[in-house]
Formats: structure tokens, C-alpha cells, sequence
């Protein structure tokens, strides 16, 4: 499902206009893309936790080269699902 078929589900489930639903879409990811820079956790009951975490920085290896390489330390988005929405999807 893209972007626009998600849109016309959500606006024939709520009665909003394609439009609206649009504009709230983009609020939601909006306020969930500040919450995760500002380092918070969210918890949507019944279906996850999105989390920050830190990967600490490692030593890779090149297969081809053999080289060694440091890949630097970096912040990455985790999810986890809801016991009950991990059930679900089974």
C-alpha cells in the first residue's frame, strides 16, 4: 500500500477529505519525527514502541578488499511490536 491508497482508506474511513487527511498525516509524522529527535519514547497501545537507540561505533570488514574500515557511532529508529499486534499479524 502507498502513500495514496493509504490516504483514500483513512479519508473513506473518517469522512475527512483526501486534503484533510493529507494534512494529518503529515502533522502525525511531524510531531513523531520531533518526539524521536527530541530523544522521547512512544507508546501507541496496541501496536508498538518507537525508540531511539544508539549504535556504538564498530570495526567492518571489506569481503572483496579485506580491508578494515570504522563505521562511526550513529542513532537509529527501533520498533517494537505489541504482544497483542504481533499476535495479530501471525
Amino acid at each position: 500500500m502507498n502513500n495514496k491508497e493509504f490516504l483514500s482508506q483513512y479519508s473513506k474511513n473518517t469522512g475527512e477529505a483526501v486534503r484533510d487527511a493529507q494534512q494529518t498525516s503529515d502533522e502525525i509524522v511531524g510531531i513523531i519525527t520531533q518526539l524521536l529527535e527530541d530523544g522521547d519514547t512512544i507508546v501507541v497501545p496496541g501496536f508498538g514502541t518507537l525508540e531511539v537507540r544508539k549504535k556504538m561505533e564498530r570495526v567492518v570488514v571489506n569481503p572483496t578488499t579485506h580491508q578494515k574500515m570504522l563505521v562511526p557511532p550513529k542513532l537509529v529508529v527501533n520498533f517494537k511490536s505489541a504482544p497483542n499486534f504481533k499476535e495479530r499479524m501471525q
